[in-house]
């Protein structure tokens, strides 16, 4: 399928804010379970947002890049909403994910 750039940036853009919008909805999966299941969390989005704008010379803070994916600051999406790994939990992403 051909597809112009301006397109295919418009696609996967509206492709992104569909998972960030999916993410905000699913409270209820962790983050180390996305950690450990799909090898990226929200902070991971985050942080890859950041990382784009700090190459383009965009002005972004980390806890901005966050709330831009959190829908709120970081530490109020914490608070509500992540609960203490298992030690089964953290042992699962040692094993897959060392020294992230």
């Amino acid at each position: 399928m051909a597809m112009d750039d301006k397109t295919r940036t418009e696609l996967e853009a509206a492709a992104f804010r569909r998972l960030v919008a999916h993410l905000r909805t699913r409270t209820d999966v962790q983050n180390i379970d996305l950690m450990n299941l799909a090898g990226f969390c929200r902070n991971c989005l985050s942080n890859w947002l950041k990382d784009e704008a700090d190459a383009k010379g965009v002005a972004l803070s980390r806890d901005e890049s966050r709330e831009a994916i959190y829908g709120m600051p970081y530490e109020t999406w914490k608070a509500a909403h992540q609960s203490p790994a298992s030690p089964e939990q953290l042992d699962a992403l040692k094993k897959s994910h060392s020294g992230h």
